[in-house]
């Protein structure tokens, strides 16, 4: 089994959540060709980077809005506004599409700017962002 694989893994779900688009995907694509990678742990490496992610983002949009505009903040004030409402509008189970490019990571910036409960943003993240990687694994495993 390849340490540096998994840390790739992880790095890549993290930083798709925060920071890259649809970089993760290719990486765990990748990691699952390799037959002394268990798919499982593939799984997990990649989903829990990528909450971890959207945690960063979440405690952005709770704690550092201030810096919204800066070249290093994940998201653009139109595409935060634009996720405010969709959030207004289907609430807090919208989350469910927060590994959806373009609108996944204001979503959960949304999330923290308008204060939503930390036990529930982690469950619908977890569980939005669990599906997706276990339908790569189920594909390309």
């Amino acid at each position: 089994m390849s340490l540096a694989a998994l840390v790739g893994v992880f790095a890549a779900a993290f930083l798709s959540a925060t920071l890259l688009f649809g970089l993760s995907e290719a990486v765990v694509i990748s990691a699952l060709q390799d037959p002394d990678l268990p798919r499982g742990l593939v799984f997990v490496v990649a989903t829990f980077g990528n909450v971890l992610g959207a945690v960063v983002n979440f405690i952005l949009g709770r704690f550092f809005l201030r810096f919204e505009g800066r070249r290093w903040f994940p998201v653009s004030q139109k595409s935060r506004a634009r996720a405010e409402a969709m959030f207004r509008k289907y609430g807090q189970p919208v989350l469910l599409l927060s590994w959806l490019p373009v609108i996944g990571d204001p979503l959960t910036l949304a999330a923290g700017l308008l204060r939503m409960p930390w036990p529930a943003f982690v469950l619908y993240v977890t569980i939005g962002k669990a599906v997706r990687y276990a339908l790569l694994v189920w594909v390309f495993g």
